[in-house]
């Protein structure tokens, strides 16, 4: 605290002097610290380069590396007597900063995965099986806490995404490699097909499209059904038109994260809950990664700086962060931040079915896709439970360390049912009053908002960002449940080459 005080003290003694630009100037003092000065917002922070941010709101302010070279060397202030002035006392506090930082404890490690989700976790896996030592960083206290375990826990067919996008293709292959392995290791699922629905004339041409698309991407045994051959197959059902997708199903979630945690255990993985990674800097070609434990980086919330309590230097990272995904590698110092997309969140709230003892329905029941998601559908659990959801509500993003420890805020507030009603009992016209009861809630990662046209996965290697052994998944929505295994082999395949 004394030495922000410090800081921010000298910032405004030094807001008149001469050698301020009239922008953004980075003034390199110490070996691994800098001074920003902002003359346009009158504030100034000191921060680390290479080691570690000294202040998080640095983040938002990078200038372009061109300006590093237009910095004014300490011969340079010398001769304009600045260190006359309070700039003397960041030089003081950059060395103390440096100092610090070189004592950090460091460890070397093979493989860093970022995030215990089941991409993540499958990702982890594939790379143990080809002989890699893997670690799992997750913040959480154990596995799947965050998109993994929030969801409609659908195995997608595979018809709503463009040709080609690696949504279709990770989707298709997914969808191919989760059946078998659920199979295979006794993971429960179940292959009970999905009805995507037109309850008016107006939306059979949508309807139509999605047929296409769906044979385009290679997903086999699609029927468009008349509506009352599909209510025939549902009677608690009202449609005009239907298509049929036999190919969808359910899956127990968490217990596939379970037995792909213990194949990965199994293959000399490392599982370390509790434990944040809140940054990272380039030294020469390498990533390095700032740890710090979950329940400290708790107690600095709205806090400044971020300190690390250890420092890794992985040979292969793997950022599979989920919602803070694109935060976390806009703080890995030295990434070009102009190829990190931008972030939206969208929430979406399930209500479940109460007061009944038969499921009105066998097969999952989606209507045609709305902004921001598939729509208010039915989904049933291996069970028997019938669920609602989700729908679409865009929100704000949070402080970063907040964003870090997924604390977001997934209420189900009662009064958005009065909205789910009148969706649902566009198919489900029998729906009771009352017989909704608050489910829980998911946040999407969205790289589109509100009245944008959807955004495929982003997957960055170094050809994109520079960066090498460092992978980013940005994106990952659904399907990226079904696509997780897909996604896994695709990340062991391509970089391990």
């Amino acid at each position: 605290m004394i030495v922000r005080t410090g800081i921010e003290r000298g910032v405004r003694e030094l807001q008149d002097e001469e050698f301020v630009p009239k922008n953004n100037v980075w003034c390199p003092v110490g070996l691994n610290s800098c001074l920003v000065l902002d003359n346009n917002s009158h504030s100034g922070f000191c921060a680390g380069i290479g080691p570690f941010d000294v202040c998080d709101r640095l983040q938002e302010s990078w200038v372009e590396e061109e300006y590093a070279k237009k910095v004014p060397t300490l011969g340079e202030l010398q001769e304009q007597r600045a260190l006359d002035s309070p700039l003397l006392l960041y030089y003081v506090l950059c060395v103390l900063l440096d100092d610090l930082f070189m004592k950090i404890p460091k460890e070397t490690v093979d493989c860093v995965v970022i995030g215990a989700g089941v991409v993540g976790i499958a990702a982890a896996r594939e790379l143990a099986m080809k002989g890699r030592e893997v670690l799992v960083i997750e913040s959480a206290s154990t596995f799947g806490t965050g998109i993994s375990s929030r969801n409609s826990e659908v195995i997608h067919a595979g018809i709503y995404y463009p040709p080609k996008s690696l949504k279709a293709i990770f989707c298709v292959k997914g969808r191919e490699l989760l059946y078998k392995y659920c199979s295979n290791h006794g993971v429960p699922h179940k292959q009970i097909g999905k009805l995507i629905v037109a309850t008016g004339s107006s939306e059979i041409p949508k309807l139509n499209d999605l047929l296409n698309r769906g044979i385009e991407n290679s997903v086999d045994g699609l029927k468009m059904m008349e509506g009352y051959e599909a209510m025939r197959m549902e009677p608690e059902l009202q449609c005009v038109k239907a298509l049929l997708s036999p190919a969808s199903g359910i899956v127990d979630s968490h217990s596939l994260m379970l037995s792909l945690v213990g194949e990965a255990e199994n293959h000399r993985t490392t599982f370390c809950y509790n434990t944040t990674i809140i940054g990272g800097h380039l030294e020469g070609n390498r990533l390095y990664l700032h740890i710090s434990e979950s329940e400290d980086l708790e107690k600095q919330i709205g806090r400044f700086p971020l300190h690390p309590e250890l420092i890794l230097i992985p040979k292969l990272v793997v950022n599979s962060a989920g919602l803070s995904a694109p935060s976390l590698a806009k703080r890995f110092n030295g990434l070009n931040r102009g190829v990190i997309p931008a972030s939206y969140y969208a929430r979406g709230c399930y209500f479940t079915l109460s007061n009944i003892r038969i499921p009105p329905f066998n097969h999952l029941i989606y209507p045609i896709p709305v902004d921001g998601g598939l729509g208010v559908h039915v989904t049933l659990d291996l069970d028997g439970h019938v669920r609602f959801g989700p729908d679409v509500e865009w929100i704000d993003d949070i402080d970063r360390i907040s964003n870090f420890l997924n604390k977001f805020d997934y209420s189900v507030s009662v009064k958005r049912v009065e909205k789910f009603y009148p969706e649902i009992r566009r198919y489900y016209p029998t729906l009771k009053d009352g017989s909704l009861e608050p489910g829980y809630a998911g946040i999407r990662p969205k790289l589109s908002g509100p009245r944008q046209s959807p955004v495929d996965f982003v997957i960055q290697d170094e050809d994109i960002h520079g960066v090498p052994g460092l992978i980013n998944l940005f994106g990952i929505e659904s399907p990226g449940l079904t696509s997780s295994m897909a996604i896994a082999e695709y990340i062991a395949t391509r970089f391990l080459s």
